[in-house]
């Protein structure tokens, strides 16, 4: 069980630190490198919350599992990391529109 807990804390890390650099990409105009770690930052996510599932499935079936100091912080770690993630790609999606706009104002367009 530590080992998927491990996996957890490993994968939501990753997603979150994936999420911020994207918005640091963003800020920097560079939508490429955003979408990129974005799209890195999803598929952290998904490692992270299918450990997750397995944990749930196995309390499911009837195997207990034992909730430590441990698997709180994984929970936490995860559940944060997937909050950052949305708000990244909120936050991209905004400063791409807003400098969208603003290259159609300096070329005159409405």
């Amino acid at each position: 069980m530590e080992e998927t807990i491990m996996n957890i804390i490993l994968h939501a890390g990753d997603a979150r630190s994936k999420s911020l650099l994207a918005i640091k990409a963003a800020k920097n105009q560079d939508f490429e490198k955003a979408h990129e770690l974005l799209e890195d930052a999803r598929k952290s996510s998904v490692s992270a919350h299918k450990s997750q599932t397995a944990l749930i499935q196995k309390e499911v079936s009837g195997e207990p599992q034992e909730v430590s100091l441990l698997m709180v912080h994984a929970q936490d770690h995860l559940m944060t990391a997937l909050a950052i993630k949305d708000i990244a790609i909120e936050m991209t999606s905004y400063i791409e529109s807003v400098e969208e706009r603003f290259a159609k104002l300096e070329r005159g367009e409405k």
